[in-house]
């Protein structure tokens, strides 16, 4: 396989840190990228101790660590730190994520909430897997056809489902006390933190329509009602209220109790189809498990409403080619068209017997005829499905995370409010955001449905061992960044780090999209080359438009944990210190 040899490399998060990783490492070797830690600096954050605020300047922040104790990494590095501090605790990766998935809602805010939704992959330490469904639903007497339609507001709040999510996390595989997990998340809310570059942009462009809300304007926005800017301190008192008294009270005080009823007295004030009633009924479920293979390698995912059978097939459809047989931008455009046939299947799957049919390797064998490669023009099938409208957001809304123990137990966790600031509403008093879920944004949804997206948390094995666990966020491009990462790894033999800092394809916006932003994209002769295969590209030069995976791999020489930030964002990965040390 031909592998470009490019100039530069990622220009680093949104925040225009400097370079990470070279688009001129060798990249078939792990061991090139062993000991090379990428650094970045993020505005003027510091990881504070629980008993300060994050105030200080001046923090250098690792989007790739090692360690042999276990592993966190997420989109915001006061998030990984709060995760790896409970394993510091003598806490397991699921006492590890629930804090990291309390604390990034608090940090980055317009990107999740709990007031949102969220897909949780966990796998133990003897080997099973476990998926809890936290998504946003539809009440039971929700009407689709008389409710009223919008884009943003309360028309759009669904029953709220990421707390009830991240309490199940813990209540069925959390080890430390749940006041201890949620310590860092009420820390940061109570005393502050700086916003990053990213954030603060976000809230920039949501204030139009944040403004609109009094609780909106008093939790994000300063009381002139300009917006904060990068570097500013953040205090969210109301937010930290909140969060101690679930920490008191359970789940149950979200759902029937005191905040319960707060939030229903909002919603029937405005117009909201969520009730007390509604709250009280929900319930995070457990998740269907969906698995697959790729040339050896178990993967493994979650059902609908999550998006495992979709990033599964895509690499179904990719086994029936070799891309040694090819230059790497000819493979890359045949991910991206797996990609475009696997993604209708969002839209119609649900029962296990349409689960088993888009995860087998007979069907993939099917789709791949309708693949053009090299040596290879697509067969002329009759597609089942209708295409499915471009995929993406602007915005590129939702984060993930990723963590692991000492003793084999892994947590892929996706969180999200949908758009950017979600329903750009929350209740006065109560400090978050509210998903968008219902009033047209995600299509028609019926009563009592839960919220299909593409959220795609990923586990990857080999003879019983795990190897990546991964996840992504970007709406749409969150199957492909995903795809890609293993992709790379697998078939390139990359590591992690050096995965994440290659250049992607997708089916999004327009059709077909590579990455091509200065220095880190594709170059103008490898986007003739996917050209050339019949393929129209659109050209994307904008960084983070192609999803961001923040993930682990194992190393077994050493035994040790890779965490990995995608160096488009503004993440960390961070592990205990190894033992000895």
């Amino acid at each position: 396989m031909g592998i470009r040899q490019a100039e530069g490399g990622r220009s680093g998060c949104e925040a225009e840190a400097p370079a990470l990783l070279s688009r001129t490492t060798t990249p078939f070797h792990v061991t090139a990228m062993r000991n090379v830690i990428p650094i970045v600096l993020i505005g003027s954050l510091l990881l504070p101790s629980l008993a300060s605020p994050a105030v200080l300047a001046g923090q250098s922040v690792r989007q790739a660590g090692r360690s042999d104790r276990g592993m966190v990494a997420s989109a915001h590095p006061l998030a990984t730190e709060a995760g790896v501090r409970m394993l510091e605790m003598g806490g397991n990766a699921a006492d590890a994520a629930v804090a990291a998935g309390f604390a990034i809602a608090i940090v980055e805010p317009t990107m999740n909430s709990i007031g949102g939704r969220n897909q949780i992959l966990v796998r133990l330490p003897d080997g099973s897997y476990h998926g809890i469904d936290g998504t946003t639903q539809a009440p039971w007497d929700y009407d689709p056809a008389t409710a009223p339609q919008a884009s943003y507001g309360y028309a759009v709040i669904g029953i709220p489902g990421a707390l009830a999510g991240l309490m199940k996390l813990h209540t069925d595989h959390g080890s430390l006390p749940i006041q201890t997990v949620m310590a860092p998340a009420i820390e940061y809310a109570e005393h502050g933190f700086r916003v990053l570059p990213a954030d603060a942009r976000r809230q920039a462009g949501g204030a139009s329509q944040g403004l609109e809300f009094p609780g909106t304007a008093a939790a994000y926005y300063k009381s002139d009602g300009s917006p904060y800017r990068a570097g500013d301190l953040l205090r969210q008192p109301d937010y930290a209220t909140t969060l101690r008294k679930i920490a008191d009270g359970g789940r149950d005080v979200f759902y029937k109790g005191e905040i319960a009823r707060a939030m229903a007295a909002d919603f029937a004030a405005n117009g909201s189809a969520v009730t007390l009633e509604a709250l009280g009924d929900y319930v995070a479920e457990d998740a269907r498990i969906v698995r697959g293979s790729y040339r050896g390698y178990d993967l493994i995912g979650m059902g609908v409403p999550a998006a495992g059978s979709l990033t599964i097939q895509a690499l179904h459809i990719m086994e029936n080619f070799d891309p040694e047989s090819m230059s790497e931008a000819e493979w890359f455009a045949v991910t991206g068209q797996a990609l475009a046939m696997a993604a209708p299947e969002l839209r119609v799957l649900g029962t296990d017997t349409a689960s088993a049919r888009a995860t087998s390797k007979e069907w993939a064998r099917q789709r791949a005829a309708e693949v053009a490669a090299p040596n290879h023009p697509p067969a002329q099938v009759e597609n089942p499905f209708s295409p499915l409208g471009p995929q993406g957001d602007a915005e590129g809304h939702t984060t993930h995370l990723s963590t692991a123990d000492a003793d084999g137990m892994f947590v892929s966790l996706t969180q999200t409010l949908g758009p950017s600031m979600g329903s750009k509403v929350v209740t006065p008093g109560l400090g978050f955001l509210y998903a968008s879920t219902l009033g047209g944004y995600l299509s028609s949804i019926s009563a009592g449905v839960r919220a299909r997206s593409n959220i795609s948390p990923l586990i990857v094995e080999r003879d019983g061992e795990v190897v990546l666990v991964l996840g992504a966020a970007g709406g749409g491009m969150i199957p492909p960044a995903v795809v890609h990462a293993i992709t790379r790894v697998v078939d390139f033999g990359m590591s992690l780090p050096e995965a994440l800092a290659e250049p992607r394809v997708a089916f999004g916006r327009g059709g077909f999209t590579a990455e091509t932003s200065p220095g880190i994209g594709w170059s103008a002769s490898e986007i003739a080359e996917m050209r050339a295969l019949g393929i129209e590209i659109v050209e994307t030069p904008r960084s983070g438009a192609f999803g961001r995976v923040h993930g682990i791999q194992f190393d077994a020489e050493t035994r040790s944990w890779i965490g990995a930030a995608d160096p488009d964002w503004e993440g960390s990965a961070r592990g205990p210190a190894s033992a000895g040390r």
